[in-house]
């Protein structure tokens, strides 16, 4: 099942789109078996703290890793690991930790080679491709996150607040969620004006981005029950045109 054209209208009209669970998990199965997804989540256990967030106070577990996304000839869909590298926004971006150097823990290698994160890569290129022909190759930027909401403290999925990413294009992926309450997605227009807003709350349900034409944050997320473990488990992959400096 291939995206049908309404998302595409959206994306190229609107600058976003969500998609409900069932429709991304076909798209993902169209584009390679998703038999070691069990797996794949639960990596989302076995993620590090983000140090850089802890000495402001705020709490998120998460790590990184970086890929060349080929988009034309016979190894279109083809991605290759790059070496590790740190992740790097501007001020103009990132208000709160822009012009940083952030070097966070690899994603692990059996998950950066994972059936799962494949079928992710080769959707991205096919869609994102779809709708920038003339890009070649892409940066691609894979980042796991999990965010835990704690007794008194809610969790902060977008910490810098209403936000681009310096980008072409975002996928935001729920992967998991437990005891959680709120974390809803927000879309701004370039003039700050609320355009959308959706929850993902189901494993697979997605928001797409055009980053250079809209804003998006997420609200705060709480524990449902206090008393029990709560987090909220993404994907979040950002391509850019490996042309174009960052």
């Amino acid at each position: 099942m291939r995206p049908s054209p309404e998302f595409l209208d959206a994306l190229r009209d609107d600058g976003f789109c969500f998609v409900a669970a069932d429709t991304m998990q076909a798209w993902l199965e169209d584009q390679g078996a998703l038999e070691d997804w069990a797996a794949f989540r639960d990596s989302w256990n076995d993620l590090a703290p983000d140090r850089y967030l802890e000495k402001l106070g705020k709490q998120r577990r998460r790590r990184h890793a970086v890929y060349s996304l080929c988009s034309r000839g016979p190894a279109a869909g083809a991605a290759v690991r790059q070496a590790h590298q740190p992740h790097f926004q501007s001020l103009d971006y990132n208000a709160l930790q822009g012009d940083i150097e952030r070097w966070f823990e690899p994603i692990l290698p059996a998950i950066g080679d994972s059936q799962s994160l494949h079928a992710i890569l080769r959707h991205c290129q096919s869609l994102f491709g779809s709708l920038a022909p003339c890009v070649a190759r892409w940066h691609v930027e894979v980042h796991q996150f999990r965010i835990e909401a704690q007794v008194d403290t809610p969790g902060q999925p977008t910490p810098e607040g209403m936000h681009r990413d310096g980008v072409d294009y975002v996928l935001v992926l729920l992967v998991d969620r437990e005891n959680i309450a709120r974390g809803t997605t927000s879309i701004h227009d370039m003039q700050g004006r609320e355009v959308g807003a959706f929850t993902l709350t189901r494993p697979f349900d997605a928001a797409l981005v055009d980053d250079a034409r809209v804003f998006h944050g997420v609200t705060p997320v709480e524990a449902i029950d206090p008393a029990l473990p709560s987090h909220r488990d993404v994907l979040v992959v950002t391509l850019r045109d490996a042309e174009r400096t960052a």
